[in-house]
């Protein structure tokens, strides 16, 4: 029996409100064959066992998690400052939606421990169905995958090189579950900003075996964690990572104090907060002593894979804005006709698949293959900013309804608005582009990989064409080549995300479809329009859209 009542202007077919059917109450394994090709591609001979694991988790993430996720949004985490005696107990309580999300995820959770020693069994690769995984996840709640992952391998990494024993115990109690388990926090960013570490004020000195702490964190994800790294500034002056946890060694409260929660424009599924600390017991996650080894470079090497998960983040978001775009442009009807069948809206539909399919190859790569140093900063540059602009244009597709809150593509804007502050803005990123270049010379093996991908024609022409770009820009002032990094930078990536299209087109998976999308890829950022701007070129072939949607989205 439906639910509201009839009205007596309701009767045209425009008003049959059960043609649109958005992304959500699907399965998303099921409706995304760009998945299903690269999870062919990359788990051999262990896809037939892993098949059935994901259209699981398709189901899931498509049903409960992303209905769960506009609960969140609409009830987001509390804090609980006090108790009835006025003391205080900083208690962050979530909300029932996110805790039953949680629990589901957990319970199919691809990127713990079990599940991925069972992979292996069965001649899959784990990473790539960790990244399947946070993919899928990332579709429905970017602030549900920031509150699983921020962090956990990066405490779990230094507090196995670095702490006491005891600590190193709890540390392994607290993430059993694996690094994606909702227990970390990375604390860095302070009042003064994130990125300056020279004007960093949190404070440590040394206790006994352990470290007292104490300051104040302005902008902290997962408050609600167990246990966190803290950056602080040592007595002689430099900076480092400390673990701090909940309870002292004692097992009283720990000196950390939640002071508020941020009221957030999106990701209201993670409880980010101001967190002071007050002669917090602390254990430093660095070494000491000559040549002892720094946790801060260990921390900065991680950092580097928190980027990729922000750059995933920015994939979802893209994924799940075009998905909804193309299910509405098929049920809105406008001049008579589908707005999927409107010239104008093909273009953009068109546009849209290629841009998402060129950020996935890139993020993806750099899940699952041998890490480039590169890799991190280019894919989160360019994929978290797709995220924004696709969640954009899919309240463009929607009309006025795509303001409302009622429809799902507003909060995809709101989630998505972070991707390119957290772990670096673009100018960071462009920064550690030219730190990697300078002192790693890590421009050499990604050139190289470049040429592995594609060796010839077009792309391969703007893979010589960017070692020659990379070759000037070394030559110029510091200060001309600080303001040049941004386009360099645009450029890497405009050329990485070529090379790997075209790599995908050579693996015979899917009748021809990618190479169809490397070339608009190609045609869109490798290709000098003229002073026509591409006016003059032959009309496009209908069937070109038609290919291009359905191999990007069916259901």
């Amino acid at each position: 029996m439906r639910r509201y009542l009839s009205e007596p202007f309701d009767g045209s077919d425009r008003y049959a409100t059960e043609r649109y059917e958005g992304a959500a109450g699907r399965n998303w394994w099921a409706c995304d064959p760009t998945l299903r090709l690269l999870m062919l591609r990359h788990l051999g001979d262990g896809y037939a066992w892993a098949e059935p694991h994901l259209d699981r988790l398709g189901a899931l993430m498509g049903g409960l998690v992303a209905e769960c996720a506009e609960e969140t949004d609409r009830n987001p985490p509390r804090l609980e400052k006090y108790d009835k005696w006025g003391r205080d107990v900083s208690e962050v309580v979530m909300p029932p939606s996110f805790l039953t999300a949680r629990q589901a995820l957990m319970e199919s959770n691809f990127t713990a421990p079990s599940f991925a020693e069972e992979a292996r069994a069965h001649g899959a690769d784990p990473s790539a169905l960790a990244a399947a995984w946070t993919y899928l996840l990332d579709q429905a709640d970017i602030g549900m995958g920031c509150a699983l992952g921020t962090g956990g391998d990066m405490v779990v990494s230094l507090a196995e090189k670095y702490a006491p024993e005891d600590v190193r115990e709890k540390v392994r109690e607290i993430f059993a579950n694996g690094f994606y388990s909702g227990e970390a926090a990375q604390m860095f960013t302070e009042r003064t900003g994130g990125s300056d570490l020279a004007a960093l004020e949190t404070v440590a000195v040394p206790s006994g075996d352990a470290w007292s702490l104490s300051g104040l964190k302005w902008f902290a994800s997962n408050a609600n964690g167990s246990a966190f790294v803290v950056l602080a500034r040592l007595p002689e002056g430099e900076v480092a990572p400390f673990l701090v946890v909940w309870e002292r060694r004692d097992g009283t409260r720990n000196g950390v104090r939640i002071r508020r929660l941020k009221d957030k424009l999106g990701t209201r599924s993670v409880a980010s907060a101001e967190v002071e600390f007050t002669a917090a017991e602390a254990f430093l996650l660095a070494g000491s002593g000559p040549g002892a080894g720094s946790g801060l470079g260990t921390m900065m090497k991680l950092t580097n894979a928190s980027r990729l998960g922000v750059a995933m983040m920015g994939l979802g978001v893209a994924r799940r804005a075009l998905v909804e775009s193309i299910c509405y442009a098929r049920a809105r009807e406008a001049f008579g006709r589908p707005l999927i069948e409107q010239p104008l809206m093909r273009r953009k539909l068109a546009e849209l698949i290629v841009e998402v399919e060129a950020a996935q190859a890139m993020v993806f790569d750099a899940h699952v293959s041998p890490r480039l140093r590169l890799a991190p900063a280019l894919t989160k540059l360019r994929a978290a900013r797709l995220g924004v602009t696709t969640a954009t244009d899919a309240i463009e597709v929607h009309g006025g309804n795509g303001y409302i809150e009622q429809w799902p593509v507003a909060r995809l804007l709101r989630d998505a608005q972070v991707n390119p502050i957290w772990e670096g803005g673009d100018n960071i990123l462009c920064l550690d582009v030219r730190r990697a270049m300078l002192k790693e010379q890590a421009h050499l093996p990604f050139l190289d990989r470049l040429r592995s991908l594609a060796t010839s024609g077009l792309v391969g022409a703007r893979i010589d064409d960017l070692a020659k770009a990379i070759e000037a820009w070394h030559a110029l002032d510091r200060g001309v080549a600080e303001e040049r990094l941004y386009p360099l930078a645009q450029f890497m990536a405009d050329v990485y995300a070529a090379a790997l299209l075209e790599d995908q087109a050579r693996w015979g998976l899917d009748d021809g479809r990618k190479a169809l999308v490397a070339r608009s890829y190609a045609e869109a950022h490798l290709v000098d329009h003229g002073p026509l701007r591409g006016l003059d070129r032959p009309a496009e072939n209908p069937q070109r859209f038609d290919d291009l949607l359905s191999g990007a989205f069916t259901g």
